[in-house]
């Protein structure tokens, strides 16, 4: 008989009856051809190109239009300067644009003025400087000669001087220089221009400037900016009138100098040094006071010296006991406010910021301080910074209380003294184990 081969083919597709068949291998499904995107990530792609260029774009826009934006806030905040002055005559019958003008005439007049006073001046000190020169450099060769023992003369340092290379390299760069400080002359006269031009319109046509604003806020948000209208002038004129009043000090102050010192055109400098040294900041006080010394040197090298020496000291008497009083009580801030506004201001905007700082501040504090739920303080001695007796005796105790566990040996001593009534040093001990560590120490130091 022959055998068979139960794992050959019939061996194995043979099934037993009544079960299942047999579950075969799984099969691989199709491959897909790839996954579909979906819908909303293209929008998102394009939505988001769209934001960076929107951003991209209104970076150099404003980078290209910071000049601008600068030069029509200086105009704001000279059109709340002049407010105070414009709406006083506005009151009494004259046209608001008409009053406008009047007012930028007699600024502009005064300025034409001062400048014309003090141009003429500089020139003739200047010319009589240049035909004096040579006396002043002999006196200063027979100072150096009679002190250091030298043996100077004004025609060998004359030759030096003419045969230096540095001066040839000076002249070079002096006449290239001259169209840049043409074009920087043309800059500065255009903006000028345009921030006198926006100033005026901003003061001439403030009632309708506000009228503009407010329409597209509601009521509640109008009174508010009406408000913060109001406060901005009442700070500008104040830190206005502050600085004038600074200006006037500081000029009688340098006028009772130089007139001390017999220096020519003691008004006009005295004028100068008020003007440039308050309302130029940063750089003020030094062109304000390098125009008096190089008047005084031409009277005598030495009063140049005692014009610095006066200048400084009268700085640093501004700085830090005048300019904080009057600071702080025509703009009401608080002088570490004002100094570290200008600061900041000078930070940001250059000497614009540091001009609008104080009265920006102020504004924006005196905004505020409306918004802010103020209570009445207790009576706390340590608002005084007078540190309470419950928090000295406190520490007084901890102090104590250590030093009586170092010297274990004097507490029962102390605490039987301190209890007095006990008689016993047991007894004593205990009171004081009672009382603390702290009172016990301190009937033992007792």
């Amino acid at each position: 008989m022959a055998a068979t081969d139960e794992t050959g083919p019939a061996g194995r597709n043979t099934t037993v009856p009544g079960t299942p068949p047999p579950v075969g291998p799984p099969t691989d499904p199709a491959p897909r051809t790839g996954a579909r995107m979906p819908r909303w990530l293209p929008r998102a792609m394009v939505l988001a190109l769209a934001l960076i260029a929107v951003f991209q774009f209104g970076s150099w826009a404003f980078h290209q239009l910071t000049g601008l934006l600068i030069n029509v806030l200086i105009a704001f905040f000279l059109a709340l300067a002049v407010e105070p002055a414009v709406s006083w005559m506005a009151a009494r019958g004259v046209r608001r644009g008409f009053g406008t003008f009047l007012v930028f005439v007699g600024v502009l007049v005064v300025g034409a003025g001062f400048v014309t006073l003090l141009g003429s001046m500089l020139a003739e000190q200047i010319i009589k400087i240049v035909e004096d020169f040579p006396q002043y450099l002999d006196s200063v060769i027979n100072w150096i000669n009679t002190h250091f023992h030298t043996e100077l003369r004004r025609v060998d340092i004359q030759e030096n001087l003419l045969r230096s290379d540095w001066l040839r390299n000076y002249v070079q760069n002096s006449a290239t220089g001259v169209l840049d400080v043409s074009a920087q002359v043309l800059g500065g006269l255009f903006r000028l221009l345009t921030i006198a031009l926006f100033s005026f319109y901003f003061a001439a046509d403030g009632p309708r400037l506000r009228r503009t604003i407010c329409s597209v806020l509601p009521p509640a948000r109008q009174a508010e900016v009406l408000r913060a209208w109001e406060i901005a002038v009442n700070k500008t004129g104040g830190y206005l009138y502050s600085r004038g009043l600074m200006a006037l000090i500081s000029g009688l102050a340098h006028y009772v100098l130089l007139e001390f010192l017999d220096v020519p055109y003691a008004p006009v400098l005295a004028v100068w040094v008020g003007v440039v040294s308050q309302f130029i900041p940063t750089i003020g006080t030094y062109l304000a006071g390098a125009l008096p010394m190089l008047i005084a040197f031409t009277v005598a090298p030495w009063y140049a010296v005692w014009v610095l020496v006066f200048v400084v000291v009268y700085q640093q008497f501004e700085n830090y006991v005048l300019q904080p009083k009057l600071t702080a009580r025509t703009v009401d801030i608080h002088p570490a406010v004002a100094f570290g506004s200008v600061v900041a201001g000078t930070a940001l905007l250059g000497a614009v910021g540091a001009l609008i700082a104080i009265p920006a501040v102020a504004t924006l504090q005196a905004f505020l301080g409306a918004y802010v739920k103020r209570y009445d303080v207790t009576d706390d001695p340590r608002v005084l910074g007078h540190r309470g007796s419950g928090g000295t005796s406190a520490f007084g105790r901890r102090v104590r209380g250590l030093w009586a566990q170092r010297r274990p040996e004097d507490d029962g001593a102390g605490s039987a003294a301190g209890a007095g009534a006990a008689g016993a040093g047991a007894a004593g001990s205990g009171a004081a184990g009672a009382a603390g560590p702290g009172e016990g120490g301190t009937a033992g130091a007792s």
